[in-house]
């Protein structure tokens, strides 16, 4: 159960009205009702101070989709969860442009309502995420430690279970896959295939057949046909990183199947149909891609039926203690790894926290140092291998063995996997 809160019930249908109202009054929250928007503007003008407001979509007079606007006009930080009878997409992701935090379908479960007052108020008991570290997959995190990456947080848990396509745009090393693998770990494709396609990686003459296949004899040395990233991502989501580097006329092919999911492979003319919710990421200025006929207008409009933006990591500056503390604890083999790590403040970007953790364990040299990275440390960081066995014995031990499979995954030397296995089996 969820703390305790001040909540703002609005509908039109008493019936409705009253069912809610007895299963927020019996985790005891104290419960305001209104029967339109225009009362709920009102008593909000007025004075309520309330901690979140549920709030009907459709209702006569000015709808749900204007009284969440003038709210949101009337307190910006207002938490805002949008009940209705039909799940239609357009309106969803209208209202998350608005700034609603979370949606229900009428009729939910009570589970469903203490979940999402739990993510608005407190710590749902049922809550799947907390912290501010979240595993994605091997070694893959999101990292919401700064409030601007909490509300990307919110925002991706959101539209994850509206089918749209996504567009993620921030600078480079921002973590768009990251984000990206979010969305996917929250839709229910989770259990389904994730593919990542670099459009800027693949030769724009070969991109073409990646995507979407090609059968035998379509090109010189095409022996036998193959399937395209998107028919191997059916039924899940694919990934097209770097979307502003893709030639135009394939962008016009993949229009249309943003439009209807057909398309047909090279040097073939059968149609194939395919269900995969697609993301795209970019780096690029989309106005000035758009002047340029870089990117196609009519493509851009099709992706950006919902857009994250990822802020610069110069502006994350507290996911780097965040960062440091949950996923570096290899940084106990040494207290110059530590030492090394602290002073990355002028950088808050978790891959050179990394970097600069375990360059010394990774090398193959017996004594590595800090000097290169790091201004005023120079000093051995392990000395040779069997203290170097000790002290990953100790770090295993700290850590009740949680973190082996870290450990062994960003020090690949063979003694470390050994060692880091052996110990597992002792203490089993």
């Amino acid at each position: 159960m969820s703390e305790a809160a001040n909540i703002l019930l609005v509908d039109d249908e008493p019936g409705m009205l009253r069912y809610i109202r007895t299963l927020l009054e019996v985790d005891e929250h104290k419960v305001q009702t209104a029967s339109t928007g225009e009362e709920a503007v009102d008593r909000v003008q007025k004075g309520l101070q309330p901690d979140m407001v549920l709030l009907d979509l459709l209702m006569p007079g000015i709808d749900g989709l204007q009284t969440l606007e003038k709210l949101r006009q009337l307190k910006p930080g207002l938490k805002v969860v949008m009940l209705s009878c039909v799940n239609d997409t357009r309106k969803v992701v209208q209202a998350m442009r608005l700034g609603a935090v979370d949606y229900l379908t009428k009729p939910f479960q009570k589970a469903e309502l203490d979940a999402v007052i739990g993510l608005c108020v407190g710590t749902a008991k049922g809550d799947t995420y907390a912290g501010d570290i979240e595993e994605l997959c091997d070694d893959v995190f999101f990292v919401a430690a700064s409030p601007a990456m909490k509300k990307i947080r919110s925002q991706a848990a959101l539209v994850a279970n509206v089918d749209i396509p996504v567009l993620l745009l921030g600078e480079s090393g921002t973590g768009k896959e990251v984000l990206a693998r979010l969305i996917h770990k929250l839709s229910p494709r989770a259990h389904r295939t994730f593919l990542k396609v670099n459009c800027a990686a693949v030769p724009a003459d070969l991109l073409e057949s990646e995507l979407f296949g090609y059968e035998a004899g379509a090109f010189t040395g095409a022996t036998h046909a193959k399937p395209g990233k998107f028919e191997l991502c059916n039924k899940g989501t694919i990934l097209l990183d770097e979307i502003g580097e893709m030639p135009p006329l394939l962008q016009a092919k993949l229009l249309h199947v943003l439009q209807d999911q057909t398309f047909s492979r090279l040097g073939s003319r059968t149609v194939v149909k395919v269900d995969v919710r697609i993301l795209a990421a970019t780096n690029i200025n989309i106005p000035e891609a758009l002047a340029n006929k870089r990117l196609r207008e009519d493509l851009y409009y099709r992706l950006n039926a919902f857009t994250l933006s990822l802020p610069p990591l110069r502006d994350r500056k507290d996911q780097q203690a965040s960062a440091r503390r949950s996923l570096l604890p290899i940084e106990r083999l040494h207290p110059f790894a530590a030492s090394a790590t602290r002073s990355q403040g002028r950088n808050p970007d978790p891959a050179e926290a990394f970097h600069v953790a375990h360059v010394g364990i990774v090398r193959a040299d017996p004594i590595a140092t800090f000097g290169s990275v790091d201004g005023g440390v120079s000093a051995p960081f392990l000395a040779g291998q069997p203290a170097r066995t000790e002290q990953l014995h100790q770090a295993l031990s700290s850590s009740g063995g949680r973190n082996a499979r870290r450990i062994r995954v960003t020090a690949p030397a063979r003694w470390r996997w050994r060692t880091a296995l052996r110990w597992n089996r002792q203490k089993r």
